[in-house]
């Protein structure tokens, strides 16, 4: 295929996606990883795309690559993320095989899990600490440790969650659009992210309303391909079929 007619088909993917990653080109493109991103790059110097780490976005949107540590993020729309947290938590069936991403939307959901015979596998120290806590079966991805989002991250993390197969899996992130898809600053959490995200059957999203037509410096998913949980759909969201809104207050904690 051309250079010129490879543009093309990029542009187009982009187009109807918003945003799409490096591998995603070359499977398609039938292209080698290193002439995609030559291709990107290209593309980005010409004016035609916003290139991201691991892909490309739409043009449109502002990128930034500023994150909140955890303590920061525990004070932004509490009652927002307990609704949330709370309609995620009611997805999670008896047996089953749950990917539970570090976050603070997802920390949440843990008081909102029934007692179950599911298992979960957590790459946040301290999401395994309290799901150990209160008796639930939990194994913890090993890697490195980012202090400020508490998250285990790295190769080892990476390897260790490619050899498991999810039949559900919750994510946290740091901004959600048509073009960006979901984002994260960090490079190293964006691809544990998306290797869990490959590893399960089904996939929801946590975020409340703020997070949305928000974009973070790297890419870890297109915006199709997961449902989302939010507090209420934002303008210019109201047609997508992949978004839950969740109803009520933050409800009662089991005991």
């Amino acid at each position: 295929m051309l250079t010129q007619q490879r543009h093309e088909m990029i542009l187009k993917l982009l187009d109807e996606r918003g945003s799409i990653t490096v591998t995603e080109i070359r499977d398609l493109l039938d292209a080698s990883e290193s002439t995609v991103r030559r291709d990107i790059t290209q593309l980005a110097q010409e004016g035609k795309l916003t290139k991201v780490f691991g892909g490309a976005v739409a043009l449109g949107g502002i990128v930034t690559a500023h994150e909140y540590t955890v303590a920061q993020k525990n004070e932004l729309n509490l009652a927002e993320k307990r609704r949330i947290a709370q309609s995620a938590a009611v997805l999670i069936g008896p047996e089953d095989f749950v990917y539970l991403d570090a976050g603070t939307t997802t920390a949440y959901m843990i008081d909102y899990i029934s007692k179950t015979n599911a298992t979960f596998v957590t790459n946040a120290v301290a999401h395994a600490q309290r799901l150990a806590a209160r008796g639930l079966k939990v194994l913890l991805v090993g890697g490195e440790l980012k202090s400020s989002t508490e998250a285990v991250i790295g190769a080892q993390a990476m390897q260790t969650i490619r050899q498991y197969h999810f039949t559900v899996g919750f994510f946290g992130t740091n901004g959600v659009s048509r073009t960006g898809g979901c984002t994260t600053p960090d490079p190293g959490e964006a691809m544990i992210k998306q290797t869990a995200m490959e590893q399960c059957t089904k996939r929801y999203v946590l975020c409340d309303a703020t997070k949305f037509d928000q974009i973070s410096s790297v890419t870890f998913a297109g915006f199709y391909g997961q449902t989302y949980i939010t507090d209420q759909i934002r303008a210019g969201y109201e047609d997508c079929g992949n978004i839950i809104v969740a109803r009520g207050g933050p409800g009662e904690l089991p005991g």
